[in-house]
């Protein structure tokens, strides 16, 4: 997505703000990676240690009555600078219009930019590089997702499967799956 070389046709590519945030939390993994090996003492380590999958969940999603994240942020400012942009950037998408999305990123890779902390500058960066196509999202509010999903199904059905030895049995099995719903038991 955001990573590769840009669009070779004529059109620009949308890409899902998921696959973006998907990007900022492995930069901000790296980060935190990068801020344990550098820390020099015990308790520095301690602090960041076990944080990972606490800063890439949603804040709406953390305990409050435990604090979860909050001590790691608290003692680590680079860590604390650098995850609480990426909450910000989560409401890009929920702007009204266009040209209301088009100054929240601007204003967002502005202060990503100041923040003196690489990642930030170098996620700002890829942004900017690929602005048109984030913002073409205003235009064709896509995503996909579902796609993704169906994709994902038809894996899990041939793993199951073990392969199918009957290639038009396999073809009714997929043209059904969107039939099927599944759960988890247990």
């Amino acid at each position: 997505m955001l990573q590769g070389q840009g669009p070779s046709c004529s059109h620009e590519h949308v890409p899902s703000p998921h696959h973006i945030i998907k990007l900022y939390n492995e930069r901000l993994s790296h980060l935190r990676r990068r801020l344990y090996h550098e820390a020099k003492t015990v308790s520095e380590k301690e602090v960041l240690q076990g944080t990972r999958w606490l800063l890439l969940k949603n804040p709406e999603n953390l305990d409050a009555t435990r604090n979860e994240a909050q001590r790691a942020l608290e003692l680590n400012q680079p860590l604390a600078t650098a995850y609480y942009p990426k909450e910000d950037l989560r409401q890009l998408w929920v702007q009204l219009d266009k040209r209301l999305a088009q100054a929240f990123l601007t204003d967002w890779i502005a202060r990503a930019n100041s923040s003196g902390i690489r990642m930030l500058v170098q996620f700002a960066h890829t942004l900017e590089a690929h602005r048109a196509g984030i913002l073409a999202y205003y235009d064709y509010p896509i995503s996909t997702g579902p796609l993704e999903g169906t994709n994902n199904k038809i894996k899990t059905l041939r793993r199951q499967a073990y392969g199918f030895r009957d290639l038009e049995f396999f073809k009714l099995k997929i043209m059904g799956i969107h039939e099927a719903k599944y759960a988890l038991v247990g």
